[in-house]
């Protein structure tokens, strides 16, 4: 049985930033989006603030969705021995590339480059929910895909460092 509490607790937050995969679902009106994520974009502020990067490629349906004022929740799920389910639920803001804070805020990422964010969500957790994850699968991480989006989002913007993880 899961259980809700207010915000992200050091052992939540240490969980989430290791793992390689997660899900962003937002919603502004009826339909709710969800994606798949990974990229090393997270970056946990404290118990209650987190920064995800988001690349150009796709559609900007999060973006559309935070910025009409509607949620956003995050689920991390343990693909290894270990199960374990953490949603974070959250409400936003978008930080866009002519906000005067925006390269300071994507710098804020170990490997955070402007040249090649569209921009940032500021997110702010309105609660979190763990839970067994009893149900998902163990399955072995086998590779970062060649190409991912860090890469297309280099490569279109012209930056030639590629940093390797």
């Amino acid at each position: 049985m899961g259980k809700q509490y207010r915000y992200l607790t050091e052992k939540d937050r240490e969980f989430a930033a290791g793992q390689r995969l997660f899900f962003i679902a937002s919603a502004a009106v009826d339909e709710v989006s969800l994606a798949p994520k990974g990229e090393d974009c997270l970056l946990f502020l404290d118990e209650e603030t987190l920064l995800l990067l988001d690349y150009p490629g796709s559609s900007n349906r999060t973006g559309r969705d935070i910025a009409a004022g509607g949620g956003v929740t995050l689920m991390f799920c343990s693909f290894d021995d270990e199960p374990r389910l953490l949603r974070v639920f959250c409400k936003g803001e978008v930080i866009g590339r002519d906000a005067p804070r925006f390269e300071e805020t994507v710098r804020l990422f170990p490997n955070g480059d402007p040249a090649i964010v569209r921009q940032v969500f500021r997110l702010r957790v309105e609660a979190v929910e763990g839970g067994c994850g009893l149900s998902v699968p163990v399955m072995r991480f086998e590779r970062t895909r060649e190409g991912g989006v860090r890469h297309w989002a280099e490569k279109k913007a012209g930056v030639s460092a590629h940093h390797e993880r």
